[in-house]
């Protein structure tokens, strides 16, 4: 059986090529075999209740010039891929605390979310080491 494997993250233009780790781990994915939907933070939301995303299948490739290709999209419930890793660079603002509370009503709906929504709410990257 596929893992489906549902990444959001900040525009995959935009990335560094040479040193995105996000990058890294959706190549070692589709090396496994794993199909990839692609999303950013507006393509989140709610439809009674259901944790719902604009989807667009993505393919990633070891070249500088061309490393990633979009195929067909989609309205997916999130509960039903299998993985989501949440990989959206800091502000942590508005839009970023909804798409935890949207990815925190995945989780309940039976998709894995690495990180938890709810550490990225609680565990603030800047603040968090403070407590040690």
């Amino acid at each position: 059986m596929t893992v489906r494997l549902g990444i959001v993250m900040d525009p995959i233009e935009d990335i560094h090529f040479k040193k995105d780790s996000s990058l890294a781990m959706l190549l070692a994915a589709q090396k496994r075999g794993w199909e990839i939907e692609y999303m950013e933070l507006p393509d989140l939301y709610l439809d009674g209740g259901r944790a719902m995303a604009h989807t667009r299948d993505l393919t990633v490739h070891m070249d500088p010039e061309n490393w990633y290709g979009f195929g067909p999209s989609q309205d997916r419930a999130l509960g039903d891929l299998d993985v989501i890793l949440m990989r959206k660079d800091p502000p942590v603002d508005r839009e970023f605390l909804m798409a935890t509370y949207i990815l925190e009503a995945a989780e309940q709906q039976g998709a894995l979310v690495v990180n938890p929504a709810s550490t990225l709410r609680d565990c603030n990257e800047k603040l968090f080491a403070t407590q040690f």
